[in-house]
């Protein structure tokens, strides 16, 4: 039987190929998903510009005559990769069901250098948190998790039972669902710790105003000053049946995470939890994932590779 969502699959390789075999065709996309409503100068705000003789990738303004790359400004801003390399990497992380580590990156890419891979994997990363995406709405199931940190030095790997802290990484999530119970987008966050401020905080930030949320009875969801709340105590009940699609999501992203990197180090913990939230939620809608990552790449500042090992992007 066919899948409703056959027509969703996610291009070929050999299509890919076909839609993008050089520069010039990369060139062409860009310009159309940055300035396909309008050039907009970064410098004065002007919109009247055109392309440069034989530079698709450059605009220049025609109020202050400030030319643009496409790039510009964006996560590609000053790139020494070709645009086909990029192009080529976002559709394979857009469109892989798992994802892909660095060090399969550089070996799918024949990217020279393992630094080159990383820092090309982690500004895709970045790019798969839209800055202005919605917050969930209507019924949304709210629950807490830990996760081990992955073996490294010393005793970083060491984990303890029960509900310490130390040696584990927390997170919270929330999952919108439907009006018939379904799953639809979902939402990860590493926390401090399972404190009231800490749980009610992340649902501050992801949940809309006036939206029903569903807990179980732990002490840190009371009192929600802005939702509806319904907490349901476990009681004799096994865990998973009380919050379905919490525990769900929580197992899944535990299989995905031993699978995909044999575990997860607590230093890119976040951006390991937007990663797979960007895969969650897109499930469906795979056959877009590709323009959506560069899309999003081209809305975002510019990050250098200390920005990433210092923690700042």
């Amino acid at each position: 039987m066919p899948s409703r969502y056959k027509h969703d699959r996610p291009m070929s390789l050999q299509q890919f190929e076909k839609l993008f075999p050089d520069e010039d065709a990369c060139a062409r996309h860009l310009v159309k998903l940055r300035w396909g409503d309008g050039f907009v100068c970064p410098a004065c705000g002007g919109t009247k510009g055109w392309e440069l003789k034989g530079d698709r990738c450059r605009r220049e303004c025609a109020d202050c005559g400030r030319q643009t790359s496409v790039t510009a400004g964006t996560v590609m801003h000053r790139t020494h990769l070709p645009l086909k390399t990029w192009f080529l990497a976002a559709h394979i992380v857009a469109t892989h069901s798992n994802g892909i580590s660095a060090l399969q990156l550089q070996a799918q890419l024949g990217i020279g250098s393992y630094k080159s891979a990383w820092l090309l994997l982690q500004k895709l990363r970045r790019a798969m948190v839209d800055p202005d995406r919605s917050v969930l709405q209507e019924i949304v199931e709210v629950d807490e998790a830990s996760m081990p940190f992955r073996e490294g030095r010393g005793a970083e790997g060491r984990s303890k039972k029960g509900r310490s802290a130390e040696g584990k990484m927390l997170l919270a999530g929330a999952v919108e669902l439907s009006e018939d119970g379904k799953p639809r987008r979902i939402r990860l966050k590493e926390i401090d710790d399972y404190s009231a401020d800490s749980l009610q905080g992340f649902i501050a930030d992801v949940v809309e105003p006036g939206a029903q949320v569903v807990t179980d009875g732990w002490s840190g969801y009371s009192g929600l000053p802005g939702n509806p709340h319904e907490a349901r105590v476990i009681g004799d009940q096994e865990a998973h049946k009380v919050l379905e699609w919490a525990h769900r999501v929580f197992s899944n992203l535990k299989r995905w995470a031993m699978g995909v990197y044999h575990g997860l180090r607590r230093k890119h913990f976040q951006k390991y939890l937007d990663e797979f939230v960007f895969r969650w939620n897109r499930r469906r809608h795979r056959a877009t994932s590709f323009d959506r990552l560069l899309g999003i790449g081209l809305e975002l500042k510019p990050v250098t590779y200390r920005d990433f090992v210092e923690g700042r992007a």
